[in-house]
């Protein structure tokens, strides 16, 4: 298996880590007889050889050994060795050399792959026919393959494997209108319908839903949950019904491990069909949601559970208007089933505003298992609960009198602070906790980040003018430290800015912070406490040249809210305005449309950015909200927006709905010229 291995010059050879000379070792330990051993160096293989989808001169280094892996039968895990070979040459794009190089070698072997299709394994037979659809390059034959082994197999999840590979060929060789891909589409046809059994039409469907939609039956989702629950049913018949609470269920400290473990799907083979289905819908927005109220509403916890992590995919990416799965997400919130509970609970978290149809649900979660407020994690401070945490987001005022409860109580979790802007003027009965707990930080604590942020955060949310004395304590009592301070500095003083003209006692502080590297956030608070332009302009000149790009942008942004007055700055805004960061650009433009009235050099900045860089759309729309009628060339954007079905970033989990809610506030309020100067 490993002829030739020692003649390799690893040391010179590079993976994530540096030196490869590690490599033949796990290459090695990949044939042990000891599971823990092949499973660490599996591990090992993705986590350095093939970090996250890379390929390195290793990486291609390594492919003859596994092939010789591949194919010897006392090797156990042959499975695993497959799964990585084709993930290796499914990598990179065609300008990437090095992945260039491991889509060639997996080519030239790709014979190998053909006498495994019928492995006495059949974790083998599993892995190899997308191998052989990506690899060998010979349509006919493949097709051939597949065909004969759908025929001959009996195992349900290599039939799966089968199908999927199916699909896979399709969308290969469709767009060339290759004769071989219209059987394939027969063939997948052919497995939707009886006599095959409900998980292989499921997986049958899917695969046309995203090669050939225009085959899927009319009553697609009918159809769909019909089989879903047929399936769940010859699951429970053969053994495998959900059998209540796992290992990660029981007592114990509820750590990270034990978390992650409870939220993967048990019933992942479901999990993969209903995924691929709805994934293949895409903005059929309509049929996914009914497929997910047949999700949601199975009598099997498993398919519900599986509905409701699909549920949060849905709602990441489509602006759907529905409130129906959210309903149905926060019904599942009284299941006894510990990882259901979990799953609703961890999705009602990522929603925001958007889990409020759910919040009857939440609050009585809150109300009738007050152990569930607090989340005492393995190592460091306890948490809000996610329930808590989850009612809060959504803006529901029946989290307030919960809050105070453990304001007043002995453990106080230091991440309350952070849900406080979420309920707005809801949460202003909180403000003298608030304040109280602030006044109590101690100065002399080695990291009072964690305590005092969330808090100032609250306070200044809430616009508490009467906390202006603890936040001012902050200012002149932490000692010179580490950067950690600097960030409760920083907060500080935007607490004290939100605070406005009611922190006048502040002024010296502030000023005394102008040369430090708070200097910007300083000058913000000072403009906003005294609206003295001439106090901050010669601080904001400085540091839009001279210092980080965050800062740059923070200054650039104070020069916008100066209007005219930031004239003196415009030969640096203009040269900000052509940086190749678009933060950096549209921060600049907005700040010269304000001070200088110049759209004709503004809006092809702005314009280029919102198209092509949607997460500057947010600070866009807010300089067209504060405009007013000014701002009116940049009004189609912002009725395009509003109009627009999709989310305008899909890549930051719940943090992206939320600022997506917000861009859609700020739209709005924008075109209806509300926007606050």
């Amino acid at each position: 298996m490993f002829r030739g291995i020692d003649e390799v010059d690893w040391a010179s050879l590079r993976h994530a880590y540096g030196s490869a000379e590690d490599v033949p070792g796990l290459l090695r330990g990949l044939a042990s007889a000891a599971p823990a051993e092949r499973q660490t160096a599996l591990d090992a293989m993705y986590g350095a050889v093939h970090h996250q989808g890379a390929v390195y001169d290793s990486t291609l280094a390594c492919v003859p050994f596994l092939f010789a892996l591949a194919v010897r039968e006392e090797v156990p895990d042959r499975e695993t060795v497959v799964e990585l070979l084709v993930s290796i040459g499914d990598t990179g794009g065609p300008r990437d050399d090095l992945a260039a190089g491991a889509r060639a070698a997996l080519r030239a072997r790709a014979e190998v792959f053909v006498p495994l299709a019928g492995d006495a394994d059949a974790g083998v037979r599993r892995a190899v026919p997308g191998a052989l659809v990506r690899f060998l390059d010979r349509p006919a034959r493949v097709l051939a393959l597949l065909r004969r082994r759908i025929t001959v197999e009996r195992d349900d999840r290599v039939l799966l494997a089968l199908t999927e590979s199916l699909g896979l060929f399709v969308r290969r060789y469709r767009p060339d209108g290759l004769a071989h891909a219209a059987e394939a589409v027969r063939l997948l046809t052919e497995l939707s319908g009886p006599p095959y059994g409900p998980g292989l039409r499921l997986a049958a469907l899917g695969q046309l839903a995203g090669c050939a939609p225009e085959l899927l039956p009319a009553d697609l989702v009918p159809t769909a949950v019909h089989l879903l629950r047929d399936r769940s049913r010859q699951r429970a018949r053969a053994g495998h019904p959900y059998d209540g609470p796992g290992p990660y269920d029981g007592p114990g400290p509820d750590t990270l491990v034990r978390r992650l473990r409870r939220l993967r799907p048990s019933d992942e083979e479901g999990s993969r069909l209903m995924r691929t289905l709805h994934r293949a819908l895409g903005g059929r927005v309509a049929d996914r949601i009914a497929l997910l109220r047949g999700q949601l509403t199975s009598p099997d916890p498993l398919d519900r559970c599986n509905g409701v992590w699909m549920s949060a995919g849905l709602l990441r990416e489509w602006r759907t208007g529905r409130t129906e799965p959210v309903t149905l997400i926060g019904t599942q919130l009284g299941s006894e089933e510990g990882r259901l509970h979990d799953a609703a609970v961890s999705v009602l978290v990522e929603l925001f505003a958007l889990a409020a149809p759910a919040a009857d649900h939440l609050h009585a979660l809150v109300t009738y298992r007050p152990e569930l407020r607090v989340r005492h994690g393995e190592r460091g401070s306890p948490t809000l609960g996610g329930p808590l945490k989850a009612l809060a987001r959504a803006g529901d005022a029946r989290a307030t009198p919960v809050l105070a409860e453990l304001l007043a109580g002995p453990v106080v979790p230091n991440d309350l602070g952070l849900v406080i802007p979420h309920l707005g003027r809801a949460a202003l009965p909180l403000a003298p906790a608030l304040r109280r707990r602030l006044a109590r930080v101690p100065l002399d604590a080695p990291d009072p980040h964690e305590r005092a942020v969330p808090l100032l955060s609250a306070l200044a949310a809430l616009g508490d003018a009467e906390s202006v004395p603890a936040v001012s304590r902050l200012l002149r009592g932490l000692p010179d430290g580490p950067r950690r301070h600097e960030t409760v500095t920083e907060a500080a003083v935007r607490a004290l800015g939100a605070f406005g003209t009611a922190a006048r006692e502040a002024v010296p502080d502030l000023r005394g912070l102008l040369e430090t590297d708070c200097a910007v956030a300083a000058a913000d608070a000072l403009w906003s406490v005294t609206g003295d332009a001439d106090a901050v302009l010669p601080v904001l000149l400085r540091e839009l040249t001279g210092s980080a790009s965050g800062r740059r942008r923070d200054a650039a942004a104070l020069l916008g809210r100066l209007g005219p007055a930031a004239r003196p700055a415009l030969p640096g805004l203009r040269g900000m305005a052509r940086s190749g960061d678009p933060w950096e650009r549209v921060t600049a433009a907005c700040a010269m449309w304000r001070a200088a009235d110049e759209p004709e050099r503004c809006l092809p900045v702005l314009r280029s950015a919102w198209a092509e860089h949607p997460g500057t759309r947010r600070t866009v729309a807010g300089c067209v909200a504060v405009l007013g009628p000014a701002g009116t060339p940049l009004h189609d954007l912002l009725r395009a927006e509003l109009a627009s079905p999709r989310r305008h970033r899909t890549d930051r989990g719940g943090y992206g709905i939320h600022q997506d809610l917000e861009l859609l506030r700020v739209c709005g309020e924008a075109l209806a010229g509300t926007g606050h100067r």
